[in-house]
């Protein structure tokens, strides 16, 4: 059979080979999404399939419409890990730089054992680096390794792995989808994942509050750029009216991008605290958001990234409208030269 990801295999090895012993910390990035939890629950019953004692770390919450991939698993939180944060040797998985994590898990593993990752901004920042941008999701990346390095996949981890390349590919539509991305998908239903389960509690389970949410998102829509740039908000009046929270913007942004003619989508979520979180999401891959989002200390994919914005917030719409539109015009000025 095709490996997966044979430039990864002998490296894998060695680093199991070197966990062996130690307690391992499965750390993920903070407000954890699909690929994450699926990547954290993937890599735990990987370690323990290998003898490894591990727990999964967060620095926030399993979000309630993922709790159904950790029936029985304990995700600790940073209060929880930091009094005994030295009997760990720390994993990091779906994390583009170790400040994804929070920056209190940071300051407790500054620099981990191993990572896995998918992030095109990802430049390396663990003893042992498996990062593949062109794969769709980090689930995608270990449910490869697994199968090259013939590592069992239960039931649990199969579902979990199956989740985070569903939640990352936007049910298979995005670019990064690949014909190894179905392949992989069809091995981990072999291996027991439930794509009716999954599809179930991922997109038919919805709150009054979220849809109502969702109606003042669309209802801020403003274009930019001749209608090429699509912008919705999300304030946190919009979350107390409604009686929602910050999880329940999953997947809004994709609505700003679906309008016929919108090359980019902004969704710019606002807390409590007066900072601001923004997602970026692109058609196609060559407006590489990456770099949009790096110039606020962001980061991610070409076609989907984020940053987050604690301080210097004032304007910062029309400065992100700024750079969007001169990403797109020096993408295209080169693309036409």
């Amino acid at each position: 059979m095709e490996a997966y990801y044979p430039q990864f295999s002998e490296r894998f090895q060695e680093m199991l080979r070197g966990l062996k012993g130690r307690k391992v910390a499965v750390v993920g990035h903070a407000r954890p999404d699909g690929d994450c939890i699926g990547s954290q629950v993937g890599m735990s019953r990987l370690l323990a399939s290998q003898g490894i004692e591990n727990v999964c770390v967060n620095g926030d919450a399993v979000p309630e419409r993922l709790l159904f991939l950790v029936p029985d698993m304990k995700f600790l939180r940073t209060d929880d890990i930091l009094p005994i944060a030295d009997q760990f040797t720390a994993v990091f998985v779906d994390c583009a730089d170790g400040a994804r994590c929070g920056d209190r898990l940071q300051v407790i593993f500054p620099r981990p054992y191993a990572m896995v990752d998918h992030h095109i901004s990802n430049q390396g920042y663990a003893e042992h680096d498996f990062v593949e941008p062109n794969s769709a999701s980090t689930t995608e990346i270990l449910a490869g390794v697994c199968l090259d390095l013939d590592i069992p996949i239960d039931a649990v981890a199969a579902q979990a792995l199956y989740t985070g390349i569903l939640t990352d590919t936007g049910q298979f539509k995005f670019p990064a989808t690949t014909r190894n991305t179905f392949l992989l998908a069809a091995e981990l239903f072999r291996c027991g994942a439930k794509p009716s389960e999954a599809g179930y509690e991922l997109y038919e389970r919805e709150s009054l509050g979220k849809i109502q949410l969702l109606q003042m998102f669309l209802a801020s829509f403003q274009m930019e750029y001749a209608n090429r740039i699509c912008l919705g908000v999300v304030t946190w009046q919009m979350f107390k009216t409604t009686n929602t929270s910050t999880e329940d913007t999953e997947g809004l942004v994709d609505y700003t991008r679906s309008i016929d003619g919108v090359d980019i989508g902004v969704l710019i979520e606002e807390r409590e605290d007066g900072s601001l979180k923004a997602s970026l999401r692109a058609k196609d891959p060559i407006y590489r958001m990456d770099k949009v989002a790096a110039l606020f200390n962001g980061g991610g994919h070409a076609c989907a990234a984020g940053l987050n914005l604690k301080q210097d917030t004032e304007n910062f719409r029309a400065r992100l409208v700024a750079a969007l539109i001169a990403q797109i015009e020096a993408v295209e000025s080169k693309t036409n030269s």
